[in-house]
């Protein structure tokens, strides 16, 4: 297969679905630690390009999250359309990439290319989180059952607790959510370049989450300064009134397009 040159000018993104062609893609290479900074720095640099419809496309992305929120199953609906939404922006950081321009269009360009796939790798992020959750409720009931049990039925008969007992409960708590995060953390590192392979390179949902998890744990190091980075850029984010959001959220999407072609496309 030839390889085409990825920072050509793509004829249109919109139409053709899939400009960066298969043939590019590679087995995910190990990237230094300070690109975890530098993922952030350049997807900044994406979101300067155009900063008015990234705002814009951010804004519409919100309220459609916003009002899935207030029907019933909406938040499982909103994560399936999640990565759709998703590979549609990565398109249009790709366009931007190749001196096009962002388009609200980009917003929703997931939904005329690879949709079923886009769709299944939110399915099964969602099926993850049930795994992870049946996992930790039973790892609970079976090292801590009876205290749980002992507590629930005091508070029910109105006595007061045994100290113990509530001591024991609060202790296995934390001890789920230690688990509950060790579990998760694979799970994202599953989703987190999905999208993008599913977008750009056709893969089936399996397929992009291994290869994304894969990508993932050859660069752990400039992951874990991503992830301070950009955990200290979220506080500071929502002080004003959670506008800062509005600047943050496109940044950490186009970084994800640019750690995507850090550790996935050819040289």
């Amino acid at each position: 297969m030839t390889d085409l040159n990825p920072y050509a000018t793509p004829e249109s993104p919109l139409t053709t679905g899939n400009p960066i062609q298969a043939g590019l893609l590679t087995e995910p290479r190990k990237a230094p630690a300070g690109r975890g900074w530098g993922w952030i720095a350049d997807g900044f640099g994406l979101f300067k390009l155009d900063p008015w419809i990234w705002i814009v496309n951010s804004l519409i992305l919100f309220a459609i999250t916003f009002l899935l929120g207030l029907v019933p199953l909406g938040s499982i609906a909103s994560q399936i359309l999640s990565p759709i939404f998703l590979g549609g922006l990565m398109l249009g950081c790709y366009a931007l990439d190749t001196g096009d321009r962002l388009k609200v269009e980009h917003l929703f360009a997931g939904f005329k290319t690879n949709t079923g796939s886009l769709a299944a790798v939110g399915g099964l992020y969602i099926l993850g989180y049930l795994v992870i959750g049946i996992v930790v409720m039973l790892l609970i009931f079976l090292l801590g059952g009876r205290d749980i049990f002992g507590l629930i039925g005091a508070i029910q008969s109105g006595a007061e607790p045994n100290p113990q007992e509530t001591a024991q409960v609060a202790y296995l708590g934390i001890i789920a959510v230690l688990i509950g995060l060790a579990l998760i953390v694979p799970l994202v590192m599953a989703f987190w370049f999905a999208p993008a392979l599913v977008m750009f390179h056709s893969l089936g949902a399996v397929e992009a989450m291994k290869l994304s998890f894969r990508g993932c744990l050859r660069n752990i190091a400039p992951f874990l300064i991503y992830g301070l980075i950009a955990l200290v850029l979220m506080v500071i984010a929502v002080i004003p009134v959670l506008l800062g959001l509005l600047v943050l959220v496109p940044t950490l999407i186009a970084s994800t397009y640019i750690g995507y072609k850090d550790i996935f496309l050819k040289a």
